[in-house]
């Protein structure tokens, strides 16, 4: 009788929410939204479908987790901004106090201290983080997301889904807050927040949906040849451009070789850079 309960506290120690939500990253990592299933996850886990269901109610809610884990990394949660163009110090103060914090909570990961600390994608939640103008904590959010799906390639499509089928989850809210924060410190008039902050957040989910769609329609995911298979099918594309009659495409035929040597997420981040000098640009004075 000791000796089995033992070995029940033992597996109950070992199968715990943030195991089951590990594995679930992992499945999906190797295999997309068709690799996790229950059939995988007990055998990974050596465990029953029973034990999974005590800890996660569905394939969904798991599903839900493994991404806020994922965005939990890439995105630590922001403190102090910089001194809100448009408000006075409320906004600012929730990152550390009670208002931040209760947002934190609804991701439940846990681990967003650990990439605050590390610095990944943001200094947006580090120390150096009040002193840094706003344009570097938005490409730090932008770059986190982006690096994020790159790595996952699961992840656009279920950024994507969450935030026009549930705005209200909690990596939406996150998204928004890490890229609006810095957006209103840049003198963005409030009536524009919310349309400012969606261009953003659309861009930066449809860049990274496209390179995942790419990463994808490579049979078995990414390859270690991915960069010479991507090299392959850009020149490939390039001379079919070139081969376009120069006075019907004039501008497809001056680019081709442009394209060819493009470089994604240096051009991933031209375009942030586009928005915000729009941004800039158009802020009253």
């Amino acid at each position: 009788m000791v000796m089995r309960t033992r070995q029940s506290q033992r597996r109950r120690q070992v199968l715990s929410r943030e195991r089951i939500v590990e594995t679930a990253i992992e499945l999906l990592d190797a295999g997309g939204e068709g690799a996790l299933t229950v059939r995988a996850l007990t055998e990974r886990l050596s465990t029953g479908a029973g034990a999974i269901y005590h800890h996660v109610g569905n394939m969904n809610e798991l599903g839900q987790a493994a991404t806020e884990t994922v965005i939990a990394d890439a995105l630590p949660w922001p403190v102090a901004s910089g001194g809100g163009a448009g408000e006075s110090g409320g906004a600012e103060e929730a990152g550390e106090t009670g208002g931040a914090g209760e947002t934190r909570k609804a991701g439940e990961s846990g681990r967003a201290g650990k990439a605050g600390e590390s610095g990944r994608a943001g200094e947006v939640g580090g120390s150096r983080g009040p002193r840094e103008r706003p344009e570097d904590r938005i490409r730090a959010v932008a770059l986190g997301l982006y690096d994020a799906a790159t790595e996952h390639s699961w992840l656009a499509s279920r950024l994507a889904a969450q935030l026009t089928r549930e705005p209200w989850g909690a990596v939406t809210p996150r998204i928004f807050e890490s890229m609006g924060r810095p957006l209103r410190d840049l003198g963005v008039p409030r009536g524009d927040w919310f349309t400012t902050t969606s261009t953003l957040v659309h861009y930066v989910l449809g860049a990274t949906s496209q390179n995942a769609q790419a990463a994808d329609d490579v049979p078995g995911g990414a390859p270690p040849d991915t960069e010479e298979v991507r090299a392959a099918f850009l020149d490939t594309a390039s001379r079919a451009w070139r081969d376009l009659d120069p006075e019907e495409y004039p501008f497809l035929h001056d680019i081709a070789d442009q394209m060819r040597a493009h470089e994604d997420r240096a051009q991933f981040l031209a375009g942030i850079d586009l928005i915000l000098a729009g941004v800039t640009a158009s802020r009253p004075r």
